[in-house]
């Protein structure tokens, strides 16, 4: 009985230290992958407050660059009143906005990509989103509510829980809409997420918690609009958009991923 106890002693440690390792290693991953998220919005000097947030955003390419999603990019702007596309970037009150331009866009997929004023931010790289299976561990960050606390970048764990098409084939004509038709003739698959995200986090990059390399964007909009419309009530479900149209949109614009 003692050899036995002795044993489960020192399998009970072994567990407990290997617990830690694993977070430890997310919590670095997110000290680094920090430094490449920004909010997306506008910027007018005169507007009470100056800044607005509509989004998130996460920077690519030679860190001149960053992906958001396309229905972040707000409306046509207010330049009569001087009012800008923009980013923010930095954490807190060390928070800086930044004017933006808008180089491509990719309505089908949702996704936009800008270019960055300033000096180059620590861009994100990419890994392979057709290696991804569903069960495995991921995360994202972003602002799920905005800067209603602040400008500090907020980090969910999730699990890829399925690899589903966009959009579900209405069960009556009646629920079809030129929109739904147009996803229909051409649909793709998209991750979905056992965890909460909101709109705010629309443009956060899904990432290996091990690596920080992104495997997707999140979208709260676009996608959870065509996949739960029926719902009455917001679900603990979040979609993300898979890298692979990311670095498509990209190359095509000339840069390296």
């Amino acid at each position: 009985m003692l050899f036995r106890s002795g044993c489960a002693i020192r399998f009970a440690c072994l567990f407990m230290l290997s617990v830690p390792a694993v977070a430890a290693n997310l919590a670095d991953t997110v000290v680094m992958v920090k430094q490449s998220v920004v909010a997306v919005g506008t910027f007018q000097q005169d507007r009470a407050p100056p800044s607005k947030f509509i989004g998130t955003g996460f920077v690519v390419g030679d860190g001149s660059y960053v992906i958001t999603n396309a229905h972040v990019i707000p409306p046509p702007l207010n330049t009569e009143n001087r009012e800008v596309l923009a980013i923010f970037a930095g954490e807190g009150v060390q928070a800086r906005s930044r004017s933006a331009t808008k180089v491509m866009v990719d309505p089908k997929h949702d996704l936009a990509l800008l270019k960055i004023s300033g000096q180059p931010l620590t861009p994100l790289r990419f890994g392979d989103a057709r290696d991804v299976r569903e069960g495995d561990a991921l995360a994202f960050t972003g602002f799920p509510i905005g800067v209603v606390l602040g400008l500090y970048p907020v980090t969910h764990r999730a699990t890829l829980s399925a690899i589903t098409p966009i959009v579900i084939p209405a069960a009556h004509a009646s629920e079809l809409n030129v929109k739904s038709i147009r996803q229909l003739l051409s649909p793709f698959m998209v991750f979905q997420l056992d965890a909460t995200a909101y709109p705010g986090n629309s443009g956060s990059p899904l990432y290996e918690p091990e690596t920080g390399r992104v495997i997707g964007i999140v979208n709260m909009v676009f996608i959870k609009n065509t996949k739960e419309h029926v719902l009455s009530e917001p679900s603990g479900i979040a979609y993300a958009v898979p890298g692979e149209y990311i670095i498509r949109l990209i190359k095509d614009a000339g840069l390296v991923p």
